[in-house]
């Protein structure tokens, strides 16, 4: 696939993440911490990023948004804005989800063998997905939502030493220092970087569908497109 320009929204954790991939191969990523910002602070980072760059919202060729698992309130900032933006655009769409870019962040630090993505789903249950990291990224489990106690007792059970990354690892530290684990304390949110490289080379989408795995959320979700 030829060079283009590719914008990418990360909004599933309580960062608020851009990222900006030009024809030149130049990419650059903004960061604001804090969830409750996610509505206020996206278009502008959007904004200053397109800016920086000298790039014109009309040249961007492919928006990639995180499309969960997280937080809904991020998620549903992030995928509506992401269509908003592509369709003003004409852009392609593109969608990843959170747990493959901390695994896909991982690699590139260079962490091979099993590595668990934790995001954190309030409600004392977390988000995971098991990878195995070699020459590549492959996912060994489907999506899927997990307790605390209950990760620690598969992975006492199952005696493989593995990494583990994402802001889920964080939040139950106390639980998960039970076990023996390599926790990267650098991959908190989902690498807007990732997002940026997959993007670039994924197929698009004709539109974003949410990866809520909980049925309260995508319920939450219908209703309220109902209404409006």
């Amino acid at each position: 696939m030829g060079a283009m320009n590719v914008l990418a929204i990360e909004t599933a954790t309580s960062g608020c993440a851009v990222g900006l991939l030009v024809t030149t191969g130049l990419e650059l990523t903004r960061v604001v911490m804090g969830e409750r910002h996610h509505n206020e602070v996206l278009v502008q980072s959007m904004s200053d990023l397109l800016a920086q760059a000298k790039v014109k919202p009309q040249t961007i060729d492919r928006v990639v948004v995180d499309h969960g698992p997280g937080l809904f309130t991020g998620l549903r900032v992030g995928i509506a804005t992401a269509i908003a933006f592509a369709q003003g655009v004409g852009a392609e769409l593109v969608e990843v989800t959170s747990l493959e870019l901390l695994a896909h962040g991982a690699w590139r630090d260079g962490v091979r063998g099993h590595f668990d993505a934790i995001v954190d789903a309030r409600r004392g249950e977390l988000f995971v997905q098991s990878f195995e990291l070699g020459e590549g990224v492959s996912a060994t489990s489907a999506p899927r939502i997990s307790r605390p106690e209950d990760l620690v007792a598969a992975w006492a059970e199952s005696g493989h030493p593995r990494h583990v990354g994402g802001d889920g690892v964080l939040r139950y530290a106390p639980v998960f220092s039970t076990v023996g684990l390599h926790v990267l304390d650098d991959l908190t949110i989902p690498p807007v970087l990732e997002a940026l490289r997959l993007g670039a080379r994924r197929h698009s989408v004709a539109t974003v569908t949410p990866l809520y795995l909980r049925e309260a959320d995508a319920v939450v979700n219908f209703t309220t497109r109902e209404r409006s």
